[in-house]
């Protein structure tokens, strides 16, 4: 329509540009759905439209940077919790997607899009590029999700086997929040950074019914020079960025920084599936004893 992209005003340069975004998606599907077909059973839509949107995703990436996505992959977060807040039969896990465009759009993206920061890219394009091989203009068989997930397993061998599980054949959410942080000076000029986090992940069934389970992920603890929309531009501002093992709900962080931080957080580019994503961002607070020379407190 003229509203997707003839009229679009794309002036505002912290904004998503869906025009891009929406022309990658329709070419991506030359090969999803053009050649790979999928058979029409449960998960058709996944090798079609999560294929699609991920394939625009990466191009979006490369062009834009880590920061733009984190504001594309909110948006897509807020679509999905809304839509399953909203569903009127049965939530289905991904590769048994009903032609439910909350999934296969929003939850596929967010699913793709951290599966390839877990095992690499490179490694999901093999995986994609094995299932084109295979099927393309294939009609009998047609292809499914459970032949991507094979050949997926192939690729990434047993260590990725239960997160493989948990994006694709379960629903799976999290709730992830900076409970408290600190930093403080040290004597070489660098920055102690502290960082108490809570980590929860939920299995929910096709009726939102969510029950708590231990955790145990690689999750993103990050420590930037700003907040992370307050500017789009460059990479500068990361200070830290490393996957740590979170296996416990309430856990502190200890880090060492060159520069002073302004803002930390947990999974700070909405990388899973979190129920309340607000709150995965904190910024620092200086210890007293760092405040400037004459410095007093306010009565």
């Amino acid at each position: 329509s003229e509203g997707i992209g003839f009229i679009a005003d794309l002036n505002d340069p912290a904004g998503v540009d869906y025009v891009y975004m929406v022309t990658a998606h329709e070419a991506a599907h030359q090969w999803w759905a053009h050649q790979v077909a999928p058979a029409n059973v449960q998960g058709a839509t996944m090798l079609v439209e999560t294929f699609a949107e991920y394939s625009a995703l990466m191009l979006l990436s490369q062009r834009y940077g880590e920061d733009h996505m984190r504001r594309y992959l909110t948006r897509e977060l807020v679509g999905y919790l809304d839509g399953r807040g909203a569903e009127a039969f049965e939530e289905q896990p991904l590769y048994r997607v009903e032609d439910q465009q909350y999934i296969h759009y929003r939850k596929g993206a967010l699913i793709m899009y951290a599966l390839q920061d877990y095992v690499g890219e490179a490694t999901v394009n093999r995986a994609m590029r094995r299932l084109v091989d295979e099927f393309a203009y294939a009609t009998e068989p047609y292809a499914t999700t459970l032949d991507f997930l094979r050949i997926l397993r192939e690729e990434v061998g047993p260590e990725y086997e239960s997160l493989i599980h948990d994006f694709f054949e379960r629903i799976i959410l999290f709730d992830l929040s900076v409970t408290d942080t600190s930093v403080s000076r040290r004597d070489d000029g660098r920055w102690d950074v502290v960082i108490d986090i809570e980590a929860h992940k939920f299995a929910a069934d096709g009726g939102g019914e969510q029950t708590e389970e231990p955790i145990d992920y690689m999750i993103d603890i990050g420590v930037f020079t700003r907040d992370l929309d307050s500017s789009l531009e460059g990479s500068d501002h990361v200070l830290y960025l490393e996957k740590h093992r979170i296996n416990e709900t309430s856990m502190r962080i200890e880090l060492i920084v060159d520069e002073e931080p302004h803002t930390v957080g947990i999974d700070p580019y909405i990388k899973l599936i979190d129920r309340e994503s607000d709150d995965n961002l904190a910024q620092v607070s200086v210890a007293s004893s760092q405040r400037l020379e004459g410095e007093t407190d306010t009565p």
